[in-house]
């Protein structure tokens, strides 16, 4: 959670803390307040994605506590069809209209069938959902969690562009709304988790570990003929093509220092990333005194998604633990912002500010997508965004309309450098 419990929110909110505010909030709910005996019913985005399937099998571990009460997917609709059939949920959603259409036809009177934007909204804001998993891909997943967080649910994070594109104003929403925002990225939880009692005042900086993707050891002139298949072979976690793509760039890492910033309000200088090839240390928190805290665990995305659910309390999770005598070594890089340009420049946008953040994930959306398609070469990829964030004079984001207008000129401007 971050700060102790008895800390002032006014203090807490003349300081700044942003997102920490509602942790806060979240704590005195749980620890004043009765469990109440019922299930949470939960709405998962991006329900067939890494995240959500994760989601789902930890669910069902819990299933005395919790229940996927709504799925939603972009477009997936064969992969929604099996999870219907598993779990069972009371409603869905698709975003795309003409995919939505098809489900309908294909589930029956199985299940109810949302689709489009205004779908996906209807059904995040219902009274029945008492937490949201944020998880859809890319800016898909802004529109949604402002709904969910007007609606005073409980967010569940894990869709980083969300806070890129739109930190300012979600922050701003979470104190208006008094709305529980916990982070599910497993960097986020590490810190989260390492700050657990702590006070602002003491962190000095904070330490996201990046594994370095697949190109960790690649010479920088050899990027220039890198495959698709190499990028997507990463060589700790299994993640969905983008992302596993911005791992590669370590345009993930820099999407979470980003976050990062809203989520702890610390400056970008107090923000730093470091290479941690076995993935083991998941992130740090340094504190003025020189004491260091660190959260370890085995990559397994399903321990910071249980964290979530039941945060701040802990619950027994089967599976693997860390073997530490088995590692024999753990080691630590200094990244090479020459070589993974990606994360100079979202160490630039976050300088910035105002819409740089969001044109800078739009910018690689567009690039990303681009090299999937084998469209363009790999090292292709930050000179597409640089070009959008040099053409772009930020401006304020005091409304969603101000990020809706930054996120489409800066996908027509890298989709005419195409």
């Amino acid at each position: 959670m971050g700060w102790k419990i008895e800390r002032k929110s006014s203090q807490c909110k003349a300081e700044g803390c942003g997102v920490t505010l509602t942790l806060l909030r979240l704590l005195r709910t749980i620890f004043f307040t009765p469990m109440p005996s019922a299930l949470r019913n939960i709405a998962i985005l991006g329900a067939t994605g890494s995240i959500g399937r994760n989601s789902l099998q930890v669910i069902k571990t819990l299933s005395d506590r919790f229940r996927a009460t709504y799925l939603v997917v972009h477009r997936n609709i064969d992969g929604l069809m099996s999870l219907i059939t598993e779990h069972h949920p009371k409603g869905v959603a698709v975003l795309d209209e003409s995919c939505a259409d098809v489900l309908r036809k294909k589930a029956g009177n199985t299940v109810e069938v949302l689709g489009g934007m205004k779908g996906v909204k209807e059904l995040v804001g219902r009274d029945d959902v008492d937490l949201v998993i944020s998880a859809l891909v890319g800016f898909a997943g802004l529109e949604p969690t402002l709904e969910a967080i007007r609606k005073g649910k409980t967010i569940a994070l894990a869709n980083k562009e969300t806070l890129v594109a739109g930190g300012e104003l979600i922050t701003k929403l979470l104190q208006e709304h008094g709305t529980p925002l916990i982070p599910i990225d497993s960097e986020h939880s590490a810190i989260l988790q390492c700050l657990v009692g702590e006070e602002h005042s003491a962190v000095a900086r904070l330490i996201l570990t990046a594994s370095g993707g697949p190109f960790l050891t690649t010479p920088i002139e050899n990027l220039v003929s890198v495959t698709v298949e190499q990028a997507l072979n990463h060589p700790n976690w299994k993640m969905g093509n983008k992302i596993t793509i911005d791992s590669a760039t370590l345009m993930n890492k820099g999407l979470e220092v980003i976050e990062a910033h809203w989520l702890f309000h610390l400056p970008p200088a107090q923000i730093d990333v470091v290479i941690h090839p076995q993935s083991i240390i998941h992130s740090m928190v340094e504190f003025v005194d020189g004491s260091v805290k660190a959260q370890l665990g085995l990559p397994d995305m399903k321990l910071p998604i249980q964290y979530a659910l039941t945060y701040p309390n802990r619950t027994p999770m089967n599976g693997a633990r860390v073997d530490f005598p088995g590692l024999k070594s753990m080691t630590f890089f200094e990244p090479d912002r020459r070589k993974f340009r990606c994360l100079e420049l979202a160490y630039g946008a976050l300088e910035l500010g105002g819409t740089a953040p969001a044109v800078l994930n739009a910018a690689n959306e567009v690039a990303v997508e681009a090299f999937l398609q084998r469209k363009i070469p790999f090292q292709k990829i930050p000179d597409l965004i640089g070009k959008a964030l040099d053409a772009h004079s930020p401006g304020p984001v005091s409304d969603l309309d101000h990020i809706l207008e930054a996120d489409r000129s800066a996908r027509m401007r890298v989709t005419s450098l195409l």
